[in-house]
């Protein structure tokens, strides 16, 4: 701990965290999924976070909002206790700060606490929202690239080293707050429904199949894979986003989903996580959907097919305006928050009565 700080532990009461999070040491939480974060209210003029960090690739940066204003820290240090400065020479009084996870697999971290003046004090925060969501998608859903906004409807910039990754401004978290909701977001880059299909690759290719029902999804973490508790977390709408990176086959020819066979084995994997997921959640609306990256209309077709065989009337399938014709490369943020008031405007048309 820095000299002259007041260390405000990961298990501090006053702290709310949002996300699948691993709590099964609660002085150290381990944040895996994008977007997941941890808020403080404090009295103070300076505040650090405290983490310890495990990198794969990709440059590490997290994200913060300090007092309604964003930014981020980048670091290099890994697998020690390191402190990132967030704010100082802050004014005098009560302030607010949001830590968060803006990119995903690309590294997890350990947080340990806050640092704060000696004399500063902390409070609780406002409750969670009541509504909820959960999102699983792929790097669209996770804020891939969504900051290289000179590169709107263009292919990504080359070697970009996850700098412009931010999960604050995917769709799915943009939705959530507009909605006034709690979101856990499950998504990952380059994930495909198969295993060993997509170019999720850790380091064997890893699909949302073995995904989905996991707190740590990837067996380079320190515990290895493990498992998700369902019952610590029931949302009221579930978005599911994956069919993007289905065609690929590493070293093989790419799938087709206009073949009979391989659709028909398409779907019902589909099917199958989305009906294990309704028994956990007997009450939420489900909403499939792909997202403005470009892709074949059939994928889209193939959703649509799965939502109408499904035959449950809280299964519905959305499609933006521009779904899979906006851009080549990831959405940026124009695109983000285009998709967001689409999606937003699409789950208040169907009224409170989908919010428990």
């Amino acid at each position: 701990m820095a000299e002259n700080k007041k260390l405000i532990t990961a298990d501090n009461s006053f702290l709310t965290y949002m996300g699948r999070i691993d709590f099964s040491d609660k002085t150290r939480p381990e944040f895996y999924y994008a977007g997941s974060n941890v808020k403080m209210t404090f009295t103070g003029t300076s505040v650090s976070a405290v983490i310890k960090n495990h990198k794969y690739f990709n440059i590490q940066e997290l994200g913060f909002v300090m007092d309604g204003k964003e930014g981020k820290v980048t670091f290099d240090k890994n697998d020690e206790d390191i402190t990132l400065d967030i704010a100082c020479d802050l004014e005098k009084g009560t302030h607010t700060v949001t830590l968060f996870k803006r990119q995903d697999a690309s590294h997890y971290f350990e947080f340990v606490g806050f640092e704060i003046d000696p004399d500063g004090e902390v409070f609780e925060n406002p409750p969670l929202p009541a509504r909820k969501i959960e999102c699983y998608g792929d790097s669209v859903s996770a804020g891939a690239v969504c900051e290289a906004v000179d590169f709107v409807a263009s292919c990504d910039p080359e070697d970009h080293q996850g700098v412009y990754d931010n999960a604050w401004h995917s769709y799915a978290m943009i939705t959530a707050r507009n909605l006034g909701a709690q979101i856990h977001n499950i998504a990952q880059g380059g994930i495909a429904i198969f295993d060993n299909t997509g170019y999720y690759h850790a380091p064997n290719f890893i699909g949302m199949e073995s995904v989905y029902d996991k707190l740590c999804y990837f067996p380079e973490g320190a515990k290895g894979v493990t498992p998700w508790d369902f019952e610590n977390y029931t949302p009221d709408v579930v978005l599911f986003a994956v069919g993007q990176n289905d065609p690929h086959n590493e070293g093989h020819e790419d799938f087709d989903i206009t073949d009979p066979d391989y659709r028909a084995k398409w779907k019902n994997a589909y099917k199958s996580i989305i009906l294990d997921l309704r028994s956990k959640y007997p009450n939420a609306t489900f909403v499939l959907l792909l997202t403005v990256l470009c892709h074949g209309e059939e994928w889209d077709k193939a959703v649509d097919e799965i939502a109408n065989e499904l035959n449950d009337e809280k299964i519905t399938h959305f499609m933006f305006t521009r779904t899979g014709k906006a851009t080549p490369g990831h959405p940026r943020f124009p695109e983000q928050y285009e998709m967001a008031e689409e999606l937003t405007a699409y789950l208040s048309n169907m009224g409170d009565k989908i919010w428990g």
